[in-house]
């Protein structure tokens, strides 16, 4: 993979550090302008992260990506990057490399086959396009006096733009850094204070004596907290809740607020149990429940919450009680299982440092921010990696 080497060759036109997503689409799309483009990353693969996404099947984007479904400090940042370099543009190129795809539910696209296509789609491109990729390349250094200087453990390279593509603090193992956040610091950029994202939550012990026995037990749900909601599956765990309902509202959620979850939507919960009693008057508590949730689930709270009698003998204020935790079940977080488990983060470099158009520092010309590494940050199914896209694209065709 290190591919498109050449030996003695050290100033560029630019320099990417990064070869994940955003680094790789930033490289194959300077390199196609006729730019000489040297891409860097520390790891002995290119895009790894890329590889583990969509269950190794990378829901490389989403088809109802709009700015409203990304965080950041300023919301209307990621609007530019976004129109400049859309979803179907990315589709566009995945059908030219003629990948099979196909969409799974709200407008999630996943690769048929292998992430791997994808990843070998845009390594293809970048090598028509002349980058130079090199990979275990550990940087020691950057300094600028007019060009960027990167200095590695291997040799040193000039280049009048460099471009920071690596990523945030999510997924440690896959060899996540704060490198982005460093160098920006070193360049007088302002971070905004980054947090796991899309990450499941934790819980004390008097909520995991409920949710721990349950682990592996999922539900469709509506998951909300604040304004924020998001009907999608949820997921019990051994230390709390997980499941695409629960990634998305982790996103919105902070410590010390409560997280609802509906469990009967689209129901009337109140009218649902009530009904039970009415049509299963002989059957245990934790049966009748079954016709609405989960077995195991449904004998959790029937043992919690209800009288060890038939349903034709169980109490209204019982039921109602009962149904009322169905429909709004408010549980306090303890916290996330943090950046090992988060698939994003949030927070990073603030935007208000960046151009809007091309992701150009304003006070650092030709020094751009893209990717993971800006504060701006996706919902789960596809978003993040169109912000990859997208921002690796305007800062490309800037070069």
């Amino acid at each position: 993979m290190g591919a498109w080497h050449k030996p003695g060759v050290q100033e560029y036109d630019a320099i990417i550090l990064g070869a994940g997503a955003a680094g790789l689409m930033a490289a194959m799309t300077a390199g196609a302008r006729g730019r000489r483009v040297l891409l860097l990353d520390h790891a002995d693969e290119a895009g790894k992260k890329i590889l583990i996404s969509g269950g190794g099947r990378c829901n490389f984007t989403n088809l109802n990506i709009a700015p409203d479904r990304f965080l950041s400090k300023n919301p209307a940042f990621c609007r530019s990057a976004l129109t400049a370099y859309t979803q179907q543009d990315f589709v566009g190129l995945v059908q030219k490399h003629r990948i099979p795809f196909h969409e799974k539910t709200l407008g999630q696209l996943f690769c048929d086959g292998s992430a791997r296509a994808i990843l070998a789609m845009l390594l293809e491109e970048c090598a028509a396009a002349g980058v130079d990729l090199r990979l275990g390349h550990r940087v020691t250094g950057v300094t600028h006096d007019g060009r960027f200087r990167v200095a590695t453990a291997h040799t040193s390279f000039t280049a009048p733009a460099l471009i920071l593509a690596t990523g945030g603090l999510s997924i440690p193992k896959m060899g996540a850094t704060d490198f982005a956040h460093r160098i920006a610091a070193q360049f007088g950029l302002p971070i905004v204070a980054p947090r796991a994202a899309l990450v499941p939550l934790t819980f004390a012990e008097d909520a995991l004596a409920l949710m721990r026995p349950l682990a592996g037990v999922a539900l469709d749900c509506v998951a909300s907290t604040g304004k924020a909601a998001f009907r999608e599956a949820m997921l019990f765990t051994h230390r709390g809740l997980s499941g695409p309902a629960i990634l998305q509202a982790s996103s919105y959620w902070r410590t010390g607020e409560p997280i609802t979850l509906n469990l009967l939507p689209e129901r009337d919960a109140t009218a649902s149990v009530l009904a039970l009693k009415q049509g299963r008057p002989k059957a245990a508590p934790h049966n009748a429940l079954s016709e609405l949730l989960p077995a195991r689930l449904a004998a959790a709270l029937a043992e919690a919450h209800l009288p060890k009698r038939v349903m034709a003998e169980q109490p209204d204020k019982a039921l109602r009680s009962l149904a009322q935790l169905l429909g709004n079940w408010r549980l306090m977080p303890s916290g996330t299982e943090g950046y090992a488990k988060a698939e994003v983060t949030l927070g990073g470099i603030d935007t208000a440092a960046l151009s809007h158009r091309d992701m150009q520092a304003k006070a650092v010309p030709g020094l751009f921010v893209i990717g993971e590494a800006v504060d701006v940050t996706g919902w789960l199914g596809g978003y993040n990696f169109q912000w990859a896209w997208s921002s690796g694209y305007v800062a490309g065709a800037a070069i």
